[in-house]
């Protein structure tokens, strides 16, 4: 928490402010109708890297030419996005309504009320017909939903529940908790580089490759808390298996593409009982990885709703540690 005792405070400690918008975001969400009027925070930053990509991403460079341009915008879009940060936080800790900027920063970046809803609409439209579950869960997954059946929707649905859990909620929360604004503005921006050019694809290897690498590093911590929190969340749901989430995911984690997704997914697959990840269609590839968990791949969609239940208290976990190191915090 080095930012927070940078300067004297005269607005909301920040981790109360934490609190409070995480129960905030809880009950609005994305919050839509706010971002009628302004531009969303991540739009903003997607515009930017989408210009460089533009100008500086060109198919006669060569790769290093490319890998050299694209580690110059990671640090442009970074030091723009500390500057920011910075600025925003010493406003809400030095002028008594600087606080509403921050708050609104942080309502606005964080995800979990947003990731529940996406997640739970691939329930509702599997529940009417296969391409309602198709549609719904192509807003949420890059692989191509036309070659999905029910079980490959489902899987698909709380995979993307699991993954974008620690860096959709998690990540954002521990570095706020680290490094107040600054830190949570940074990670969003890098997390928003991955997903436009941390590709592994032919025009995005070199370019996107100091972004892609940044965000492995942002990702350590939180996909693992991630991974802890849904081991403890299934101890408090009597269909899931605290012991077997914690041994898949320790024993199947290394078996998953990404460096940090696997420790989520391994909790969710074992907690579950189910067999996630394994073979996926792409539009132009087929991904023949091994399956994370020994349970059943064939999912439904009252497996999608044990891993809502399931997320839901990770994140009333996720809201604990906040309010214990809170607490911790005003004691010394």
């Amino acid at each position: 928490m080095l930012i927070f005792d940078m300067t004297a405070k005269s607005g909301f400690d920040p981790l109360v402010l934490l609190l409070l918008a995480l129960i905030v975001e809880a009950y609005i969400g994305e919050a839509r109708f706010l971002f009628k009027a302004v531009r969303h925070p991540v739009r903003v930053i997607g515009d930017l890297i989408g210009f460089f990509d533009r100008k500086l991403n060109r198919e006669d460079r060569s790769q290093v030419d490319r890998a050299f341009r694209g580690a110059l915008v990671v640090i442009i879009v970074v030091g723009l996005a500390f500057a920011l940060g910075l600025a925003i936080a010493w406003l809400s800790l030095n002028h008594p309504l600087g606080w509403i900027i921050e708050f609104v920063g942080l309502v606005s970046l964080l995800a979990a009320r947003g990731l529940y809803d996406h997640v739970s609409a691939v329930s509702k439209g599997l529940r009417q017909s296969l391409e309602d579950g198709r549609r719904a869960v192509a807003h949420i997954v890059g692989r191509d939903p036309d070659s999905l059946d029910e079980h490959g929707v489902s899987r698909a649905a709380i995979e993307s529940l699991a993954e974008n859990f620690g860096d959709g909620v998690i990540a954002p929360v521990f570095w706020y908790v680290l490094f107040g604004f600054p830190g949570l503005l940074v990670y969003k921006a890098v997390n928003t580089m991955d997903s436009m050019i941390g590709h592994r694809s032919p025009r995005y290897r070199a370019f996107g490759m100091t972004a892609a690498r940044l965000d492995d590093v942002l990702n350590f911590i939180p996909a693992r808390l991630a991974g802890l929190f849904i081991v403890f969340a299934s101890a408090f749901m009597p269909t899931a298996k605290p012991m077997q989430a914690l041994k898949v995911m320790l024993r199947d984690s290394k078996f998953h593409r990404s460096f940090n997704a696997g420790w989520p997914e391994g909790a969710m697959a074992g907690a579950l009982g189910l067999a996630l990840a394994g073979p996926r269609h792409y539009a132009k590839m087929t991904i023949n990885d091994p399956w994370i968990g020994d349970g059943n791949p064939k999912a439904r969609t009252k497996d999608i709703s044990r891993a809502l239940y399931l997320y839901f208290v990770a994140c009333l976990i996720n809201g604990v540690w906040v309010a214990a190191i809170a607490m911790l915090r005003f004691s010394l």
